[in-house]
């Protein structure tokens, strides 16, 4: 069934990865202030927005022990002025300048080019006893891309803001979706070498084999994360939200996705 109503999961894919692009468009990134540069206070308890400066552009977001408000880089002088405006006591304040943050963001694009061409060059060498092996590698990282970007666009869509730790959450995604991935091309690799029925047949008995052991371990992975979500602290709400959406787009393009890929191209080239 998985492999006839291919074109069903084709357009599902379609639809969330166009939304995406056009939320990453005409919505943007809400990048924090770990790439644009600029000021993190944490104070303890609630804060009164009405004390603050009204010269003063900021968010606001509950932690463990209090607020923290994030604004453009201030100086010393600021600093002191926001604190005794707000008369709550300071926990921690923080300042990264924009050359650090430009630094931060070239470094996490370069980090997730070198991933993307290490899996490339790792499934191209792990079914290189397969005809056609750089099919594999190619729908890999299609599969791969299909999971970032949805994560992203949802990302951008909510302006849920973007930090070093979105950038590791990302990471994890992809080892955990390629990781999917290649266990459902491995065992298509090995029937192929086994069996000498038709492609369709072959991907359509693997993804069978495997449904079950990706299903559950996605599913407890998630239970997992979703624990952290609702009962962990508010500072890694973000990062914990970033790594189930991945998991669900990867467990998806893993089975739905890059597995019917394969006979498309097949019959493409």
């Amino acid at each position: 069934m998985i492999v006839k109503l291919r074109k069903l999961f084709y357009s599902l894919s379609i639809i969330l990865v166009v939304a995406s692009v056009l939320s990453l468009v005409f919505n943007g990134l809400n990048l924090g202030i770990d790439f644009n540069g600029g000021s993190l206070l944490e104070v303890r308890g609630e804060v009164d927005e009405s004390k603050l400066p009204s010269d003063l552009t900021f968010s606001l977001q509950s932690s463990d022990s209090g607020t923290i408000l994030r604004f453009e880089e201030v100086n010393e002088d600021k600093h002191q002025e926001i604190i005794e405006a707000l008369g709550n006591e300071e926990l921690r304040f923080e300042v990264v300048g924009p050359t650090i943050g430009n630094e931060l963001k070239s470094k996490a694009i370069w980090a997730l080019v070198w991933v993307l061409i290490l899996i490339i060059l790792y499934v191209a060498w792990a079914f290189r006893k397969v005809k056609g092996s750089f099919r594999y590698g190619f729908l890999a990282i299609v599969a791969l891309l299909h999971d970032v970007l949805i994560v992203l666009g949802i990302f951008s869509f909510f302006q849920i803001e973007i930090n070093v730790a979105f950038i590791v959450a990302v990471l994890t995604i992809l080892g955990y979706s390629v990781n999917d991935t290649i266990v459902v091309f491995d065992r298509i690799r090995e029937n192929l070498l086994k069996e000498s029925g038709e492609l369709e047949e072959v991907v359509e008995m693997s993804v069978k084999q495997t449904i079950k052991r990706s299903l559950f371990t996605s599913a407890t992975t998630l239970l997992v994360l979703l624990s952290i979500y609702f009962l962990g602290g508010s500072t890694v709400k973000d990062f914990v939200l970033a790594l189930i959406l991945g998991i669900i787009a990867g467990t998806y393009s893993s089975i739905f996705l890059a597995s019917p890929l394969l006979i498309t191209l097949r019959k493409r080239i």
